[in-house]
């Protein structure tokens, strides 16, 4: 039960206070021994925790998957390989695995009752998989996305055919690696929020996404917020954000 449903019960007479304390105190946090789950993240932010699936094994995402969902659902897992979830699915039957995001669902997406979306918009094809996690997490919050892909510079006439569809967007990511120059034209082609995302992608002097965040760090492109290099949920989360707010 969320906070205000206990709350509810409370006031019927269908909880006594000491009953409502408890159930409370049990949606703060879930114990699991090798983690501290916090069960009131949504509460508090709208957005329920994210479990990161690097470094957890299958059977820790399972336990964390089944104490977050007595609480809320959708669960979204990022960086999950393919090897893992095939070790988890059975355990969680309604998981969904997006493989080119490297992310599990869990439980039905609602759909945005509203018609705003994000852009999410790469340089290159090798960009996909950071601009997928971007997607499926944007999505999981409850936003329209609409994706515009392999828009570089080096064929920036690309970008021109996509033009209409990013300015009507409510916010713009922007996911390049090489140079990272994408963020900079985008930037001074629209009026709405613009979200950099800098990549690994390149060869030697991209410096595994070093050039990529120091060019758009530096952009003279004005209204750019950088994340993280690779970091597509991270862009996504606070698109989500921007993108909710009326």
């Amino acid at each position: 039960m969320t906070t205000s449903e206990i709350l509810n019960k409370v006031a019927t007479g269908q909880l006594s206070t000491s009953e409502a304390t408890k159930l409370l105190d049990n949606n703060q946090t879930a114990s699991l021994g090798f983690a501290n789950v916090d069960l009131s993240r949504q509460q508090r932010n709208g957005v329920p925790e994210v479990i990161y699936g690097a470094g957890k094994t299958s059977d820790q995402i399972v336990m964390i998957v089944k104490a977050l969902s007595r609480q809320t659902l959708p669960i979204l897992t990022t960086r999950l390989t393919s090897k893992k979830f095939a070790e988890l699915k059975d355990d969680i039957p309604n998981a969904i695995y997006h493989e080119k995001a490297r992310c599990m669902t869990v439980g039905k997406i609602a759909k945005s009752k509203t018609n705003d979306y994000i852009a999410v918009i790469t340089a290159g094809t090798s960009d996909q998989p950071i601009a997928e996690e971007a997607a499926i997490t944007a999505e999981t919050f409850g936003n329209n996305v609409k994706r515009i892909y392999d828009v570089g510079v080096a064929g920036i006439h690309r970008l021109f055919s996509k033009l209409d569809i990013i300015r009507e967007a409510k916010v713009v990511i922007v996911i390049a690696g090489m140079e990272g120059a994408l963020a900079s034209v985008v930037g001074g082609l629209v009026s709405v929020p613009v979200i950099a995302v800098p990549t690994s992608i390149g060869y030697g002097t991209n410096f595994q996404g070093m050039t990529a965040l120091l060019t758009m760090l530096n952009s003279c492109a004005s209204g750019i917020t950088v994340v993280n290099i690779d970091n597509g949920f991270g862009a996504a989360y606070s698109a989500s954000l921007i993108n909710k707010i009326r």
